[in-house]
């Protein structure tokens, strides 16, 4: 390693833990919202009076706007200062937080929750921007992964907390909680070093637009494809196209306005004007493999994240807080994955911790598949999720460093805006897909099931409504089943069918997310294959853009000494 880089580690290694708290605390706000939001559905469906639709509707609210805005957020923040918009967005986050713990009216709790989402596309890149600003090597692994390890962290406390609240003193004071915090974030920021604002960078609001609508387009369609039908329209959707579901017609029209929104930054950056997102950040296979592992590993987390507690609440009949409960050893293995993997990597490259890490990720799924049934205290369901926390949290912190590591530090916005947006849009997938393969798959098997068993008639199976199969619990299908001809022996057939039809589909989806695991090695092997050393800083900045003086000779010679 050379002279000038070893001195750079040292200073990274005597850099204040300041930024990390702050960064990490407001990760925990930010999330921890969210969560709470969910804990707290029942008390708040109950004191406003108002189905848990609407609840489901305000978190989709926030949802699609921090989505929408995120790249518009990070160029906002290096135009006006990434500190002062930080500040703002904190005020306003928790401005909407008291509105929350306040609201008497399910509008209150949509406008605020659609308001905090929007100022969430203002603080995600900037935490990223923060991280790279004040670290530099292993301690800018480390503070990523504990970044990546404060959402399982929020979602932990979310139970504890706000279910403890709930069931006490009231859904309310978890909000107020928030408020808070915010301002202890509030306060700490002013600790943190102020970063100069880009006062001649001009915002590009046609790219803007661009991927808001794309974004919007596209997350509606994904989370109307099981209530709204994935080809054929259901009763559930709000219009239709020749009987053809809006939800693959939203798609479609997102993917086309996303290919839009590219051609236009390609066309902006070839004409050296304003764009909202720097396609530096895709510069070479290598980040689009990272981006694609990154994508594939949080669709196959949040679809386990789906299918898992609907296991527990529909084949075990489990409360919402016994669920919580049950899957914190899932939660924690992510947060300490996440925490500790920096470790690893002085010992192997990117390339090799990626795939090991889906590995382990598809055992754990297929651990989960083969094991799971009626009760949940077997030790090999208990290994598989803790197995497949690990995997997800490891490859979780890792993308995100490798993405970080291979930007400019310019770009860091960008790189922050980059993975909300990945993230949010590959949950939002994840659970769409998971959904629709789980119920067509039950629809499938309780068809072929009923048709195997002489105790059903075709009489008794023209009564239901076979089209419109969902996950039931034993106490749900007896209500369905009380509503037609059925006796006691055919009930009983019923009963065993559905029992024996929701196990196999739930445990045919984790085979099949184990499976997209396994195919994200591909991906993962053209990941960076070098050791952290001093490359990264050396290629911190462009020649070729006017960022440093720096001559082709100098980087071959830090490539050629990395390897």
């Amino acid at each position: 390693m050379s002279t000038k880089s070893s001195a750079a580690v040292n200073v990274a290694a005597k850099a204040s833990w300041l930024p990390l708290i702050v960064v990490v605390l407001t990760q925990i706000q930010a999330s921890f919202a969210v969560n709470a939001l969910t804990v707290s559905m029942a008390g708040i469906t109950s004191d406003l009076d108002t189905p848990a639709t609407s609840v489901g509707t305000a978190i989709t609210a926030g949802t699609f706007a921090m989505a929408a805005f995120i790249l518009l957020g990070a160029k906002i923040g290096a135009r006006f200062g990434t500190r002062l918009v930080f500040q703002i967005a904190v005020v306003i986050h928790g401005l909407a937080m008291a509105v929350v713990a306040l609201a008497q009216t399910p509008a209150m709790l949509f406008v605020a929750q659609a308001a905090s989402g929007a100022v969430i596309a203002l603080i995600a890149p900037a935490l990223t921007v923060f991280i790279a600003s004040n670290f530099k090597g292993e301690q800018q692994a480390r503070s990523i992964g504990l970044l990546a390890a404060a959402i399982p962290a929020a979602g932990v406390l979310a139970l504890l907390i706000a279910g403890a609240f709930a069931s006490t003193i009231g859904w309310r004071w978890s909000f107020a909680l928030i408020v808070g915090l915010a301002v202890i974030n509030l306060a700490l920021s002013f600790r943190l070093k102020r970063i100069e604002p880009q006062k001649d960078l001009l915002i590009d609001w046609v790219g803007a637009l661009y991927a808001a609508v794309s974004v919007i387009l596209l997350s509606f369609g994904f989370s109307g494809l099981a209530s709204w039908g994935a080809v054929l329209a259901t009763d559930d959707a709000p219009f239709n196209i020749l009987g053809v579901s809006p939800a693959p017609v939203l798609i479609v029209a997102g993917i086309i306005v996303g290919q839009l929104f590219f051609s236009w930054i390609r066309k902006q950056q070839k004409a050296g004007k304003p764009r909202i997102f720097d396609l530096a950040v895709l510069k070479s296979s290598k980040e689009k493999a990272i981006t694609a592992c990154m994508a594939m590993m949080l669709f196959v987390g949040t679809a386990a994240n789906f299918l898992i507690p609907l296991y527990l609440q529909v084949v075990q009949g489990r409360t919402s807080f016994e669920t919580s409960l049950a899957i914190i050893p899932y939660t924690l293995s992510i947060f300490l994955a996440s925490t500790f993997v920096a470790s690893l990597y002085k010992r192997f490259p990117p390339r090799q911790i990626a795939r090991a890490g889906f590995v382990v990720v598809a055992f754990g799924l297929i651990l989960l598949a083969f094991t799971i049934q009626y009760g949940w205290g077997q030790a090999f369901v208990v290994i598989g999720l803790i197995t497949l926390g690990l995997g997800q949290g490891s490859i979780v912190a890792l993308v995100f460093n490798t993405l970080l590591s291979a930007a400019p530090k310019r770009l860091a916005g960008d790189v922050g805006a980059w993975r909300g947006l990945v993230h949010n849009m590959s949950g939002s997938v994840g659970i769409a897909v998971a959904s629709v393969f789980a119920v067509t798959l039950l629809g499938t098997l309780i068809q072929t099931a009923a048709d195997d068993h002489p105790e059903i008639p075709s009489s008794l199976i023209e009564q239901v409504d076979m089209n419109n199969v969902n996950f039931l619990t034993n106490e749900q299908l007896a209500v369905v089943l009380d509503a037609t001809t059925a006796d006691q022996v055919q009930a009983d057939a019923a009963f065993e069918i559905n029992a024996e039809a929701r196990l196999r589909a739930l445990q045919i989806s984790l085979l099949g997310l184990a499976g997209i695991a396994l195919l994200a090695i591909v991906p993962a092997g053209r990941m960076p294959n070098r050791l952290p050393g001093d490359l990264p800083e050396l290629l911190e900045t462009n020649p070729r853009r006017g960022d440093e003086e720096r001559d082709d000779a100098e980087i071959a010679a830090a490539e050629a000494d990395a390897r």
